[in-house]
């Protein structure tokens, strides 16, 4: 009996120094697992990047989508919001001399003019204050200023009747406001936002679900055909992402801040409570069965604000960080092909139903702008990573 016990304690005495030998081995090899993502991460972003500056290797093309459209327009000026912020943690001069060709190609000014309103055409001005904050040199300011001054001696605070254009344009009076230090700008920005939020269409955003009707057209409560709200996935993701880039512009202590970050808190729970398990979003948020299916401009706003609000620390870590490890997973695995061109991308609309269908293998009618939201998205969790 005693040897029958001895051969037992032997046998378990073995298995315990194997699980410490498998859990030390574990343990070390973590430190290499997180060097790698984070690598792959880089790298993916970097893939992403140089198929688009190879593809359209001369910026200052216009685009021949239906029409002629120069190439300062929103789409673009996406594209170079997500390179400006990728720089920052690719430091590589062709990213610089890439958005100077197109910047002086443009004498920096917006599309249709300085008197323009359309928050679509001021979207280039957010790559323009980057170059001057990296530069200095005010050429690249100037008709961004004077533009959005000249709109700031309106009265009227119904420019933004669709929810784009949040992030078109308030990240813009935002970055103004932390130059000049001007509360002026915040302020018109706040009302702005306030009346796209609370009157447009009767008011745009659900604050008892945390996601955005799309504009003035679709008078809430708007619903798919299976009855469930419809709620565009990129159309979220412009408000998701402006309310980030405004707040970035901000100090804590900003009473502005203080109000955007409660829409922000209410948008996170908003966003990942209709994730889908795969890790990406549908087209349609609520309505799988209505133009559902995975998309990634949207998803990759979704991991640019939720990965900012872990940096920042205004997100629980319990409940998302899984979130944009899942995000970031998905995207890695589903939409990024070997030459760097981006799949699951919904083309340019304003609906679910729009620019359908989307697919791996569809190329959309602009590439610029699902690169810029890429970009954001994978830079901002890439800083995640360094944390």
């Amino acid at each position: 009996m005693r040897k029958l016990i001895d051969i037992i304690t032997n046998t378990e005495r073995i298995k315990m120094k194997k699980t410490i030998l498998l859990l030390t081995i574990a343990l070390l090899s973590l430190p290499s697992i997180a060097q790698n993502k984070k690598e792959d991460v880089l790298n993916a972003a970097r893939r992403a990047n140089k198929y688009f500056m190879q593809r359209y290797a001369d910026p200052t093309l216009p685009s021949n989508v239906g029409k002629i459209r120069p190439s300062n327009i929103w789409t673009r000026g996406v594209y170079y919001e997500g390179l400006m912020e990728f720089y920052e943690v690719d430091k590589d001069q062709r990213y610089i001399d890439y958005t100077d060709i197109w910047g002086n190609f443009h004498k920096w000014l917006l599309r249709d003019g300085k008197n323009t309103r359309n928050a679509d055409n001021q979207c280039c001005g957010q790559a323009y204050i980057a170059r001057f904050l990296q530069t200095g040199d005010s050429t690249r300011l100037r008709a961004i200023v004077e533009n959005i001054n000249s709109q700031m001696n309106e009265k009227d605070v119904d420019a933004w009747t669709w929810i784009d254009a949040i992030q078109m344009s308030m990240p813009i009076y935002a970055q103004l406001y932390k130059i000049t230090g001007d509360k002026k700008y915040m302020e018109k920005a706040w009302k702005m936002y306030c009346w796209t939020r609370n009157k447009c269409g009767g008011g745009l955003f659900n604050t008892k679900e945390g996601l955005w009707w799309r504009d003035k057209d679709f008078v809430p409560p708007y619903k798919e055909k299976d009855g469930n709200n419809c709620y565009w996935s990129r159309g979220n993701g412009w408000v998701y992402a402006a309310l980030v880039r405004t707040m970035n512009q901000l100090s804590p202590k900003d009473k502005y801040f203080k109000l955007l970050m409660k829409d922000y808190l209410a948008m996170s729970k908003g966003i990942i409570s209709c994730q889908r398990e795969d890790g990406l979003w549908n087209v349609s948020l609520v309505s799988p069965t209505t133009f559902g299916g995975k998309e990634i401009t949207g998803s990759s706003l979704f991991l640019y604000g939720i990965s900012y609000g872990l940096i920042k620390g205004y997100l629980n870590e319990t409940t998302y960080r899984p979130i944009a490890d899942k995000t970031w997973d998905a995207i890695a695995k589903d939409a990024i092909h070997n030459d760097g061109s981006l799949g699951y991308v919904q083309g340019t609309g304003k609906q679910p139903s729009d620019s359908q269908p989307v697919t791996y293998d569809r190329i959309p009618d602009f590439e610029d702008f699902g690169t810029g939201c890429f970009l954001l998205g994978a830079t901002e969790y890439y800083k995640l990573l360094l944390k």
